[in-house]
């Protein structure tokens, strides 16, 4: 049962020594960022933390999908006008 203790005890004072790690390691960071933390940008993380997917809406596909489209047209318009 001893024994068990201080396995115990030797994990605390470990646990302890990883924790003064971290907190140098956290403050190299905050040095490298100029003592800012990063921006997180409020819009893709919920509160717990999970990042969520963007979404475009169907307005804005549709145009993205009329310029490309567009786009390819004069494309291919040209491709052929050369090939004459």
């Amino acid at each position: 049962m001893e024994d068990s203790m201080d396995i115990v005890v030797a994990l605390r004072q470990e646990e302890v020594k990883l924790q003064r790690q971290l907190k140098g390691i956290q403050g190299a960071i905050l040095a490298l960022n100029g003592s800012h933390p990063a921006p997180v940008s409020s819009k893709l993380v919920n509160p717990n933390g999970v990042s969520r997917k963007r979404t475009m809406s169907a307005a804005g596909r549709a145009r993205i999908s009329k310029l490309t489209k567009a786009r390819w047209a004069k494309f291919r318009a040209e491709k052929a006008k050369r090939a004459k």
